[in-house]
């Protein structure tokens, strides 16, 4: 702690419930404004470790990337019963480099950590090659994304139909009628399968089975989503 300025945790000693946390590409913030504020933390540190300047000790800076406003305010101090640097703290440096992070925010710290769903057997789930090879080969098939609708107006594999995740069991009825049109359209008596896709792989499981438990046994996943799709398949797909 620098010259008895509080700690993050003084602040705010109960991380904030797994849904208020979002990456900076999932909730709309611009991708320069991480880079902005990385910049003003390294010249932070700088000035701590040279003993330059006036660091932000006890301040806060507020950046207003529409306007380009910079705002300093004063926080409150530090706290005298933090659990890091209280007066009965017994939080050791080799705590700190123990301490599970993840586990105490029930969050990822970074995408590459991202915890990936198993809950399907190897059966219900295709790779994203096996689903090019069966799209090439003319497979008759759905493809049902269940991304959130302004995900998928971004960018979709084409002739994708797209129904949220949060909106899938109010909508059987819709994806019923979906694949009796594929049915129709087709001069082939075997009934046509169901893939279902998402952004990353976690959804598309849950989706797939909450699809078996309803009686759509041909539903498959399609293991990593389009992130994997954009890497293996289609290098100019858009990743987000």
């Amino acid at each position: 702690v620098w010259k008895d300025s509080p700690c993050y945790r003084c602040l705010f000693p109960n991380p904030p419930p797994v849904a208020a946390c979002q990456r900076c590409s999932d909730s709309g913030v611009l991708g320069v404004v991480p880079g902005v504020i990385g910049c003003l933390q390294a010249l932070e540190a700088i000035k701590v470790a040279t003993d330059v300047g006036e660091p932000l000790s006890g301040r806060m800076l507020l950046f207003d990337a529409l306007s380009a406003r910079i705002r300093i305010v004063k926080i409150r101090g530090s706290s005298t019963v933090c659990t890091v640097c209280g007066e009965n703290s017994a939080f050791t440096q080799d705590d700190f480099q123990k301490f599970d992070y993840e586990n105490f925010t029930q969050s990822p710290m970074s995408d590459k950590s991202a915890p990936s769903l198993d809950i399907l057997p190897g059966s219900a789930r295709v790779t994203c090659k096996e689903y090019k090879r069966l799209v090439d080969n003319g497979e008759r098939h759905l493809l049902l994304d269940v991304r959130p609708a302004h995900h998928f107006q971004i960018a979709s594999v084409s002739q994708s139909l797209n129904i949220p995740l949060s909106e899938l069991e109010e909508k059987l009825q819709m994806l019923e009628t979906s694949l009796k049109d594929t049915t129709d359209a087709s001069s082939s008596d075997k009934p046509p399968s169901l893939y279902v896709v998402c952004r990353r792989g976690n959804d598309s499981q849950i989706a797939v089975q909450l699809l078996r438990e309803k009686g759509f046994l041909s539903a498959k996943d399609i293991i990593g989503g389009l992130q994997s799709w954009a890497q293996d398949v289609d290098p100019d797909f858009p990743v987000y």
